[in-house]
């Protein structure tokens, strides 16, 4: 896995997800729901501004949801603090939790 300025390369596992809260399917519009537009705003993706937050079941078959970086770390950054205080690895030792560790590098990757 690699990271540059422009894009995240690395995946998110299926079990961070929930800490995102992506929106429902039927709310998004037709370009959030294909991918070229953020799923939490209107910024306009491509292939390098857009974070890939994996593949996803919706009310007619699978789709590929994205975002862009800022809107991604907002998001990591609120899942960090619903996720450290009842997380047993984060009071001992945060940074041998394998969910804090890839929240805090959304956050840090949204903020360059």
């Amino acid at each position: 896995m690699t990271s540059d300025a422009t894009t995240s390369t690395h995946a998110i596992p299926p079990d961070v997800l929930p800490l995102l809260h992506l929106p429902p399917f039927d709310a998004l519009t037709p370009d959030q729901a294909r991918g070229a537009v953020c799923v939490w705003g209107t910024e306009q993706l491509t292939a390098e501004t857009a974070v890939d937050l994996g593949e996803q079941a919706g009310p007619d078959g699978r789709w590929w949801p994205r975002a862009c970086r800022k809107h991604t770390a907002d998001r990591a950054h609120r899942g960090l603090f619903e996720h450290a205080p009842s997380c047993e690895q984060c009071v001992d030792a945060a940074e041998r939790c394998t969910t804090s560790r890839i929240l805090y590098r959304l956050v840090r990757e949204g903020r360059r």
